[in-house]
């Protein structure tokens, strides 16, 4: 099990992760929603966009609806609980951030620093899953279809 194979699982898990994040963000602070409820809008935008991402491919390699939905959240739910408990407790704890407004840079730099720190302390949470055949290896069983 190699660092960069968890690293490439991790990269994929940010990306649905970042998608959902940035989005909750976004509409959560354009809407003027307290923090508590921006944070759950981002955290719930985070899972579906990567389990939905999990799901495209596994869907490709033939599998049910039902299947796809089984493997994605043995995949991923616990990348993407640790990426954004990180990300979150970061975001919330920039001083600012939160109430900077979208126009500030301050919560573009907040939001990607807390994206980057997710990022790195994830990735030895994929490595040790997928070294015990779980996370992202249960997806690698079925790109082999």
């Amino acid at each position: 099990m190699s660092w960069r194979t968890a690293a490439q699982a991790t990269l994929h898990c940010l990306t649905g992760c970042a998608i959902g994040e940035v989005l909750g963000m976004v509409i959560g602070t354009a809407a003027g929603l307290s923090t508590g409820a921006t944070v759950a809008l981002a955290v719930a935008l985070a899972f579906f966009f990567g389990y939905a991402l999990t799901m495209r491919g596994v869907l490709r390699a033939g599998l049910s609806f039902r299947e796809a939905l089984r493997v994605a959240l043995a995949a991923d739910t616990v990348s993407i609980l640790v990426m954004e408990t990180v990300d979150n407790a970061v975001m919330v704890g920039v001083p600012g951030a939160m109430e900077a407004g979208l126009a500030n840079w301050l919560f573009w730099a907040a939001l990607a620093f807390a994206l980057a720190v997710a990022f790195v302390l994830t990735v030895p949470v994929n490595r040790w899953l997928i070294a015990r055949g779980r996370g992202h290896a249960v997806v690698h069983a079925h790109h082999h279809h």
